[in-house]
């Protein structure tokens, strides 16, 4: 597959099914202190996004996700995002909110690193990422308090925008940093996972979306690390239990991670293997909502996941069979 397609292509995808969020109320929670400090998090609901029309290798893999993106309006200069304004006015809503902040305006802000770089359809280059990972480093160190949509929309946004690629050139500090900063970030989606889901209101929005930030990470560059792996693991199990709940797009998304897992090293465990189980069924349910690209993502993850030793189960050889007349059609 052709990795330029793989959610960041020429015309820089992202996953459709993110969260957007006002700041007019906060969740309240307890406080808790993950391994680099503490963190805060973000809740709102979800906003429909029109389809992407995004290009892709019809030889390999289609781009990340048949991922939507909202319309763009204009966006601000690089140079304005990262002012010290923006991270003091954020500071200000913790201070005031204190235990009862949810992490909303960070997910707030998070979504604006991605609106600029959908605005310009390339993720962020490695001048404009040196600059951003030390102040969100400084400024986003979250605490349990911070809700599951919060950290879910910030996890998704800065992957979505190259905030953790890793660059041929990358500096070992940067390196260093985006290792830090998404450990930061990693800690506290584990906690919530492994909390009731719904004490946690974890949803399957929220577990695709990470999920298919998780395997763009690993597709960027970033190491396959014993944190990455334990939050893989932890996701995985939500995938049975929300496995009613994913729509058509969710179910690409999903298939789609598996597969970029698979091809950048992961090994598919049992519950690897019994996530795909739980998603197969789900693509003949689904099988008359998925748009062109959709159908050519699922294609191509199915005979990826083949490839890299997934049983040729009846529930694989039927998706494969509801799909194959829609590419005749389309």
């Amino acid at each position: 597959m052709d990795r330029s397609t793989a959610g960041t292509s020429s015309k820089f995808t992202t996953s459709g099914s993110d969260y957007n969020q006002s700041d007019d109320s906060v969740a309240s929670s307890g406080s808790v202190q993950s391994k680099h400090g503490l963190v805060r998090q973000l809740d709102n609901p979800p906003r429909t996004t029109p389809k992407l029309n995004a290009s892709h290798n019809t030889s390999g893999a289609c781009s990340s996700a048949y991922l939507p993106h909202r319309s763009v309006s204009p966006t601000q200069p690089f140079d304005d995002l990262i002012k010290q304004e923006k991270f003091d006015e954020i500071a200000r809503k913790f201070h005031h909110f204190g235990d009862r902040y949810d992490g909303r305006n960070h997910g707030q802000y998070a979504d604006l690193i991605k609106r600029y770089t959908l605005a310009f359809k390339r993720p962020l280059n490695q001048y404009e990422q040196s600059q951003l990972i030390p102040l969100l480093l400084q400024n986003f160190q979250p605490t349990q308090s911070w809700n599951w949509r919060s950290l879910t929309t910030i996890l998704h946004s800065l992957t979505s925008a190259g905030v953790f690629a890793l660059h041929k050139l990358t500096d070992k500090n940067v390196k260093r940093t985006q290792a830090v900063l998404l450990s930061t970030l990693l800690a506290p989606i584990i906690f919530k996972c492994n909390q009731k889901p719904e004490a946690e209101n974890i949803d399957a929005r929220g577990v695709a979306n990470l999920l298919w930030a998780i395997a763009k990470l690993v597709d960027s560059g970033q190491p396959l690390t014993p944190e990455i792996n334990e939050a893989l693991a932890v996701l995985l199990s939500h995938v049975k239990a929300q496995n009613q709940q994913f729509n058509a797009q969710g179910i690409v998304n999903l298939m789609w991670a598996m597969a970029k897992l698979v091809e950048n090293g992961q090994e598919p465990t049992p519950a690897f293997r019994q996530a795909v189980t739980f998603l197969l069924p789900r693509v003949n349910a689904w099988k008359d909502q998925f748009i062109t690209q959709g159908i050519a993502n699922l294609l191509w993850a199915m005979a990826k996941l083949v490839e890299n030793g997934q049983e040729r189960t009846p529930a694989l050889r039927e998706a494969v069979a509801v799909l194959l007349p829609h590419v005749n059609a389309r």
